[in-house]
């Protein structure tokens, strides 16, 4: 894993979460993020950066991020946490306890 250097750039954003939105054929041995609602969770993050007022924090569709039995999942740097975001709620906890407070919402964590 690469580490940021003392001379690097300041970051961009201070969060970039990647909601995969990768979509299989239906029946699919190893499904798909875009089958488990990952559109519309992507969507609801966009909007509840937007309503909540944080600053720094870009949300965007990923290709296939190859955890798709675990999804709909999602992906934040630069910590490169994973999190299983299935829904409107988790998404809330993620940008309250995450985003927000600098934590972790280890119950939502893919290993």
């Amino acid at each position: 894993m690469g580490t940021r250097h003392d001379d690097d750039p300041a970051l961009y954003f201070s969060t970039h979460v990647f909601v995969c939105g990768n979509r299989r054929p239906e029946g699919h041995q190893r499904g798909c993020c875009a089958s488990k609602g990952s559109e519309k969770i992507r969507d609801y993050m966009k909007a509840r950066v937007k309503e909540l007022g944080i600053e720094g924090v870009r949300v965007n569709q990923a290709g296939c991020l190859d955890r798709c039995e675990l999804g709909p999942c999602a992906v934040l740097y630069p910590e490169g946490v994973w999190y299983k975001l299935d829904s409107f709620e988790a998404v809330d906890e993620v940008l309250e306890k995450h985003i927000q407070a600098g934590g972790r919402v280890k119950e939502l964590m893919l290993p």
